[in-house]
């Protein structure tokens, strides 16, 4: 069996990205909806369940219990402890994955036909009854502070958590949803069932499958999963309000090469102006090797082997972001190309055939993103929670297409900001001086 699905796995990843993605809208007896993709080909569906709120839900004082929660899903539920949990999802031929992040927690499904039911109905004690058994509990734990300690060593985590705490203030965005040492240290299995409460509730659930199931058959699953579910949990954080100014901040660090985390305010997803900001981000360091930062930085200077530029735009605030890495002799110079190609983007804007090589670009990735079922799942749960039609996938490349010379330029005029361009640097950087300016 075990064989059966794995052949039957490779097989659909392999398969050519789909030409088209038809969508529908599934609505249970019970009033569950779910965006459903029909493929019959083979016996197989990959089921994406998201829950909104993530570790941001977590209660004051017990940052890092949703984290920790999530992590023991899979650590045993109902009669079957740790171990009997594992042998049954092996027995089974499936797959359970389980993540946390700021805004989510998800929890991603893949089996076959034949033991659908059977899997559903482990899923659905996974979902309403984990075990939180002790013994699980502290081994979870223990590699959670593991985690901790070894991200109190990392530069790039020190820059994380620096960047966060300036940017977010009192929200909790601002801290680590992984806790700290003393938080989950102190965590108990009272504080376990909370979070699974605050998080598991009808209010914040997306719903995508795709494969071997008819809209029929997932409306009845719906609910069976999530009927008894919680109509509401707890209560969403507030936004949070962006506080950036520009400038250096140093965190000294005994390493050889600095890392650095830049930023500034950013532009909301539904924001009308999200696809040239999109777009105006993707030439500016959005990630290839065409992009203006990595041609200044990289190519033409030789100051780091990689720097980028990404939109986060969080359910509660957003920023707009970038990271570098570079000797310590060089770093300075290197935060002053991107400050400066800062400048220029927003006072010349983009060329025409800037323009134009990102959409070709962008338009022509796209449909790579479809190359299996889960990808798909987990791509139609990610427009639910944005709020996006659901006939997105069809129309996305036109939105790209549409946007034009003086409307991203407009935009990257409003929207980038160097006087609000903050770099948090971890390392011994020479030619900067330690603290803020």
């Amino acid at each position: 069996m075990r064989s059966l699905f794995v052949a039957l796995f490779t097989m659909f990843m392999t398969i050519p990205a789909w030409a088209e993605v038809k969508i529908q809208e599934v609505t249970s007896p019970g009033g569950i909806t779910a965006w459903l993709v029909e493929d019959h080909s083979i016996p197989f569906t990959a089921l994406e369940l998201r829950f909104r709120g993530g570790t941001a839900l977590d209660a004051p004082g017990k940052r890092g219990a949703i984290n920790l929660m999530t992590g023991l899903l899979e650590e045993g539920a109902a009669d079957l402890d740790a171990r009997a949990y594992t042998r049954a999802l092996e027995t089974l031929a499936a797959t359970f994955g389980f993540s946390s992040g700021t805004d989510q927690l998800s929890i991603s499904t893949r089996f076959l036909t034949e033991n659908r039911d059977d899997v559903i109905a482990l899923l659905y004690d996974t979902i309403h009854a984990p075990r939180f058994d002790q013994d699980a509990i502290d081994r979870v734990r223990a590699q959670v502070i593991s985690g901790l300690k070894s991200d109190a060593k990392d530069p790039n985590a020190i820059a994380g958590k620096t960047f966060r705490e300036m940017a977010y203030g009192d929200h909790p965005y601002a801290t680590d949803g992984n806790g700290t040492i003393e938080t989950v240290s102190g965590l108990t299995r009272d504080d376990l069932l909370a979070a699974h409460q605050a998080v598991f509730a009808r209010d914040r659930l997306y719903v995508g499958a795709v494969g071997d199931i008819t809209a029929e058959e997932l409306g009845v699953y719906l609910d069976q999963l999530f009927g008894d579910l919680p109509e509401t949990g707890a209560p969403m954080p507030g936004m949070a309000e962006v506080n950036i100014d520009g400038g250096i901040t140093v965190v000294p660090y005994q390493t050889p090469q600095s890392v650095a985390i830049f930023g500034q305010p950013g532009i909301d997803r539904d924001d009308d102006d999200f696809f040239a900001a999109y777009i105006m981000n993707n030439i500016l360091g959005g990630g290839t090797f065409e992009s203006r930062l990595m041609d200044e930085v990289r190519r033409k200077r030789g100051l780091t082997y990689g720097v980028y530029s990404y939109l986060v735009p969080k359910d509660r605030a957003a920023v707009y972001m970038g990271s570098v890495a570079s000797a310590n002799d060089k770093v300075a110079e290197a935060i002053d190309v991107i400050r400066a190609e800062w400048v220029r983007m927003q006072t010349e804007g983009v060329t025409a055939k800037e323009l134009q090589d990102s959409k070709t670009y962008l338009t022509g990735a796209y449909p790579l993103r479809f190359d299996g079922n889960a990808q798909i799942a987990g791509i139609m749960v990610g427009m639910q929670m944005q709020g996006l039609p659901i006939d997105y996938i069809a129309t996305r490349n036109d939105k790209v297409n549409a946007v034009t010379l003086d409307e991203i330029n407009r935009v990257a005029a409003e929207l980038l900001d160097p006087d609000k361009l903050r770099f948090i640097v971890v390392g011994m950087p020479e030619g900067i001086e330690t603290g803020t300016n």
